[in-house]
């Protein structure tokens, strides 16, 4: 078994080797995205590989010590997905942006159970001056922690009164205001409809399930959403490019990553004080907090590296290459592995977190961009901007 697991490894790290050499777009993460990555039909095909077998035995071995395969490879839609995400009830929800303008929702069988579009009437929904139908563009999506609902944030909205949409280098000013949608996960349906500021990008919702978040790209702010009535309570000026963002266990406190800078923002969301955690690295984009809230991760699109941040010194501590072009991460529920999509290598990185090194690396679709772990089947699922989902299981070796 040693044996084979190394090979494995020796495999992912030429892979590694040949991709090193590509080069790092600038801070214009979403510019790239939104001006060149149209679907491309040259990937829409399908691989049909069974499931594999999984274990109990699995929770018992460390995720640093489990090796990444392909177990399938999804295309049915259509898909143009700029994010994946697991459910609680083992469902997996894809966010098509304005490609498609859907979501696409697959079961663990690999198969789609249904394609929600993303066309709302907003005058049903108590928002004058939008007659008619509108659309959005669904970017991410975050679930309540009971798992009942799913919001979605929309690139921009479509349709009367949406005269002045931002775009991916905005600066500060005078945008139409988009929306989230939340979804309810069981009918799969759009059920509230919620206005936040202009171009919303990430999407959090905070532990207690209390207060949804919405990083406003073009507004240069936060909202701060009221889960109880669906109603933007208010907005926290962040800076330059908000994208990630990640909440302390607590429900107190939030990471926001101003892209636009090197630095990340330290949000106390009662008061809506913010803090800074200064020179982290060029482009801060996606981030997580291990499970306990010890330490905070962040991709730097800007510099093709992941950075390992001590919550309570706010310093960090380590760094790791993850070339070319670092945007979305998941990380494992032990805590020991981050997984780290690189949209300009076609590849994921798998970094061990105790000591922040690469071990293993493997070939995805064309510019993948989203990525989630499945708790149960101990699974990651891959988002690849050109029209596929990739699945890999994380088994033993």
């Amino acid at each position: 078994m040693r044996a084979l697991a190394t090979a494995a490894l020796l495999a992912t790290a030429t892979f590694a080797t040949a991709c090193a050499g590509a080069t790092v777009d600038s801070v214009a993460d979403d510019a790239v995205e939104v001006a060149t990555d149209r679907p491309d039909p040259q990937v829409a095909t399908t691989t049909t590989t069974p499931p594999s077998t999984t274990t109990t035995t699995i929770d018992t071995i460390p995720s640093d010590q489990r090796v990444m395969s392909k177990a399938q490879v999804i295309t049915a839609g259509p898909l143009t997905p700029k994010s994946v995400e697991a459910s609680n009830g083992g469902l997996f929800f894809a966010q098509n942006m304005i490609y498609s303008h859907t979501v696409t929702v697959y079961d663990r069988s690999f198969a789609l159970v249904k394609q929600i579009p993303d066309t709302v009437n907003l005058a049903e929904w108590g928002f004058e001056g939008h007659p008619g139908e509108s659309k959005g563009g669904p970017v991410e999506m975050a679930f309540s922690h009971d798992g009942t609902k799913a919001y979605v944030s929309n690139y921009q909205m479509y349709g009367a009164g949406f005269d002045n949409p931002g775009d991916d280098k905005c600066n500060k000013g005078g945008w139409d205001n988009s929306f989230l949608y939340r979804i309810d996960t069981a009918s799969l349906a759009i059920d509230q409809v919620i206005e936040v500021g202009p171009v919303p990008k990430y999407v959090a919702v905070t532990p207690d399930d209390s207060t949804v978040l919405a990083s406003n790209w073009c507004g240069y702010d936060l909202s701060v959403v009221d889960a109880a009535t669906g109603k933007e309570t208010k907005r926290i000026d962040i800076g330059r490019f908000p994208r990630g963002i990640a909440v302390m266990p607590d429900s107190t406190t939030a990471f926001v990553a101003a892209m636009g800078t090197k630095d990340i923002a330290v949000v106390n969301l009662a008061s809506g004080a913010v803090e800074w955690i200064k020179g982290v690295g060029q482009g801060p984009r996606h981030l997580v907090l291990d499970p306990k809230g010890q330490f905070l991760y962040a991709t730097l699109n800007g510099e093709g590296k992941v950075a390992k941040i001590d919550v309570a010194t706010r310093a960090v501590v380590a760094k790791v290459a993850s070339p070319s072009q670092p945007r979305s991460m998941t990380i494992a529920p032990d805590g020991g592995s981050l997984y780290v999509v690189n949209y300009d290598s076609d590849a994921m990185s798998k970094i061990r977190t105790s000591d922040m090194q690469q071990i293993q690396r493997v070939p995805t679709g064309h510019h993948p961009i989203g990525i989630t772990y499945d708790k149960v089947d101990h699974r990651v699922w891959v988002a690849c901007y050109s029209g596929s989902l990739y699945v890999f299981d994380d088994a033993a070796p």
